[in-house]
């Protein structure tokens, strides 16, 4: 196994028969989705049901004839795993370059139990190493952009190769922006960001990680919350 899997294998010992589980999106859950699976198709595990947090997770939770359900039916997860682009020592993280980061908060802060697989490389001492996903609506979107330059970033509108807008499965465009020197005050920009007409959502996951399960070259290694 590599590390994304080793770590997403550490992540199905959380699984018990009879859950209901946020799945998240991007490669590393890709590993986790799998072993769900595998772990259904050979009766290790049994009727779990899952809450995909985007298109492509439900695609891949439906080639392998894992049940699917809704918040609305579960509004209280058992459990929720996904993986991160970065997590700071208080677990704090950036999320979304999966592009799916607005429904994947909606999912994961309907649990206590929030568990994020890594490998090492995703470990951070200061959030903004990367960019900050943003989410945005297509109306005004220059003006929204405009004003997220504004708060001391370079922000770019995602765009594929061939200079195609992303369109996230919420029908908006997404921006990135790079912090320089970092991001200085995560809390007070998930509090500004917040606030703006325009903004959807966001990559900061500030305060939801309940456990962070580190594949690294030494092995496994479990950071829980306080």
């Amino acid at each position: 196994m590599n590390l994304k899997q080793l770590a997403a294998n550490r992540a199905l010992e959380a699984v018990q028969n009879g859950m209901v589980i946020g799945l998240g999106t991007g490669s590393t859950t890709a590993f986790f989705t799998d072993l769900l699976g595998e772990s259904l198709k050979s009766g290790k595990l049994a009727e779990i049901q899952v809450v995909p947090t985007s298109q492509d997770t439900e695609r891949r939770a439906t080639n392998w004839g894992i049940p699917m359900t809704t918040l609305f039916e579960h509004p209280h997860l058992a459990l929720a795993v996904d993986g991160a682009d970065e997590v700071d020592p208080q677990l704090n993280m950036i999320k979304g370059l999966g592009k799916a980061a607005l429904r994947e908060k909606i999912v994961e802060s309907h649990t206590d139990h929030f568990i994020v697989i890594v490998d090492e490389s995703k470990l951070v001492s200061q959030l903004g190493r990367g960019p900050l996903p943003v989410e945005i609506t297509q109306y005004e979107a220059k003006t929204h952009i405009r004003w997220l330059a504004s708060l001391g970033c370079r922000a770019e509108l995602w765009c594929d190769e061939g200079g195609t807008p992303f369109i996230t499965d919420n029908g908006n465009y997404l921006v990135r922006c790079w912090f320089e020197n970092g991001i200085a005050d995560a809390y007070a920009l998930d509090r500004t960001l917040n606030d703006q007409p325009g903004v959807v959502g966001h990559g900061l996951f500030l305060g939801m990680a309940e456990q962070i399960i580190v594949a690294g070259a030494d092995g496994i290694r479990v950071i829980q919350r306080p």
